[in-house]
């Protein structure tokens, strides 16, 4: 079972506010390292993998914020009710990149987290 993901993050206490009050994921820990240094878990209600958020260090990691993998969807959020998630993200200013569509495998629509990254919300009822 994978435990947690990292997400490069240009600074923690936005993507804090965007996964809990966009996403409405929990705030799973936020432990000050020192040195400016956090270690910040979310994660989706009802369970899953933790999104280690990592505030970008340096050069090389600022210039990936947003851009992890390559301009593709980099997460998926699996949804037991697209409707009603596509609308409360929505109505919470989430930035969809597309209208939802349904395809064989179920409802999506791409939409782009507070760096720029790009996720799926997916259902497949």
């Amino acid at each position: 079972m994978i435990g947690a993901v990292a997400l490069l993050v240009a600074d923690y206490d936005e993507a804090i506010a965007f996964f809990t009050g966009k996403l409405g994921f929990d705030l799973v820990e936020d432990a000050d390292l020192g040195a400016g240094k956090r270690w910040v878990t979310v994660a989706p209600k009802g369970g899953g993998a933790h999104l280690l958020l990592a505030r970008a260090a340096d050069d090389a990691q600022r210039a990936r914020v947003g851009d992890q993998t390559g301009g593709r969807v980099a997460f998926f959020l699996r949804t037991d009710d697209f409707a009603r998630d596509f609308a409360a993200f929505t109505a919470n200013g989430v930035r969809f990149l597309e209208a939802p569509r349904h395809e064989a495998y179920g409802s999506v629509a791409v939409f782009e987290d507070c760096c720029g990254n790009k996720w799926d919300l997916i259902s497949s009822s």
